[in-house]
């Protein structure tokens, strides 16, 4: 058995004698309003693009409140957000309230103002929130609106192996367009992480951008080095932590910047939705809004809905799938089927210490490479019969792709990107560990 983490032990479930709600407690009340149009139980879905004004005094108080830009000082008259009304909308590609509702959750979830998230007096209420998140129509959109906000022409930004291969395309093939440049840095591979961060970042550094756990072989980077090279040179820390969850690892925490999710992943949890988030400080989070009022990466109230709906489960979801990917890890590491298995909650895997120290749980996804060849692992996911064969993870149904068929037709452009004809990607759901071991077990034996 492998040791357990402890970085964050039990801090997502811990209540504080009260003073501060659990994190289970969160997923289910964090960031909706306490009493709901029509006495609902639910957060509604308000499928309307366009918000209405009942006569000009009130589309004034909205521009005021709209236009306020900070807090005032004692004494001062000043209108700001807090002196007025709550919060309404005006048009849905600027936002809307179930999109708004979803955003509240999930900034409380990864570290946001944990007090009062339960209660009316929220981020709904206040402008000066610790913690701020915006929902977007995908992931990739929260990725690629975050970037075109932070970057500049002229800027540099340095990405860390392992980032999401899209990410890595938008960077390669479409910033230098904008005149900017990266340095891609094989961030696992180096020790220590923060020196080689400090040889490769410029004085154009604007963004150090990561991705931990990485696709598809869960390497873990140490986050607390790259905060320190990043807070010597001012330069703004994202990290896309899709495959973590906020219930085994909180970025802020650690004191990263902004915080990316594919929220279509396990945010969501029921492979129903498509949507991306950003977390971080409000004023960051202010002007990645600005860019997205632009541009248009709105997401759907009904998607949003959704989110609402698979984020209230969210503890109860991951939990299970990382004791059920660490049994599955551990019984494949000892099959002689089976080459190799990659995963942080193993002692053999390379980071499982960094992985100790800054997780509470070491995620839903198991990676491993077979005994054989191409054909050979084909054979060994076609023998599979409870997991469905496809390219996405973190749902309730468990999802299995062959790394080499999805990455490339042509054997050496697999080569160039890393990937092994024998590496297979297990994305854990919540059946009954006992039924995915007995499967994996089935189709092994008949190699």
């Amino acid at each position: 058995m492998s040791d357990q983490p402890t970085g964050e032990a039990d801090q997502s479930r811990r209540s504080n004698d009260g003073a501060v709600p659990a994190f289970s407690t969160l997923t289910v009340h964090a960031g909706e309003e306490r009493v709901k149009p029509y006495h609902a139980l639910t957060t509604p879905i308000v499928q309307s693009s366009t918000f209405t004004f009942e006569n000009t005094a009130e589309i004034l108080r909205f521009v005021e409140r709209r236009d306020a830009g900070s807090t005032p000082s004692p004494g001062s008259t000043k209108v700001t957000a807090s002196t007025l009304p709550s919060d309404r909308e005006e048009y849905g590609r600027y936002g809307n309230p179930t999109q708004g509702a979803a955003e509240r959750k999930i900034a409380a979830l990864e570290g946001g103002d944990r007090v009062d998230a339960v209660t009316r007096v929220d981020a709904v209420t206040r402008v000066d929130a610790v913690t701020r998140a915006l929902l977007f129509a995908s992931g990739m959109n929260a990725i690629t609106t975050t970037l075109l906000t932070l970057l500049s022409s002229g800027d540099h930004l340095v990405v860390t192996d392992g980032c999401y291969s899209r990410t890595q395309e938008f960077v390669r093939e479409f910033l230098p367009r904008w005149g900017v440049d990266a340095t891609f840095l094989e961030a696992t591979q180096q020790e220590p992480l923060g020196a080689a961060l400090a040889d490769v970042i410029r004085p154009n550094t604007r963004v150090i951008m990561c991705e931990t756990p990485t696709n598809p072989y869960l390497r873990v980077i140490d986050l607390a080095q790259v905060v320190e090279a990043a807070r010597q040179h001012d330069i703004v820390t994202v990290i896309d932590s899709t495959f973590a969850t906020p219930v085994n690892l909180r970025p802020l925490e650690h004191g990263l910047d902004l915080v990316i999710h594919s929220a279509t992943k396990y945010l969501g949890g029921h492979n129903d939705l498509l949507a991306g988030a950003v977390i971080g400080p409000g004023d960051l989070v202010d002007q990645i809004k600005a860019t997205r009022d632009v541009l248009g990466g709105v997401g759907s109230p009904h998607d949003a809905y959704l989110l609402i709906r698979g984020l209230k489960t969210l503890d109860l979801r991951v939990r299970r799938q990382n004791a059920t990917a660490q049994r599955v890890a551990e019984y494949l590491e000892d099959h002689p089927a089976v080459r190799r298995v990659h995963y942080p909650g193993l002692p053999s895997h390379p980071d499982h210490q960094v992985a100790r120290r800054q997780m509470s749980g070491f995620g839903g996804v198991v990676s491993f490479d077979i005994d054989g060849d191409l054909e050979r692992t084909g054979r060994f996911v076609d023998r599979l019969r409870l997991p469905y064969v496809g390219p996405t993870l973190g749902g309730v149904e468990s999802v299995v792709r062959q790394q080499a068929l999805f990455a490339s037709s042509d054997p050496a452009e697999r080569r160039k990107l890393g990937v092994a004809d024998t590496l297979v990607r297990y994305a854990i759901g919540i059946e009954d560990a006992g039924d995915i071991i007995a499967d994996l077990d089935q189709a092994l034996a008949g190699l």
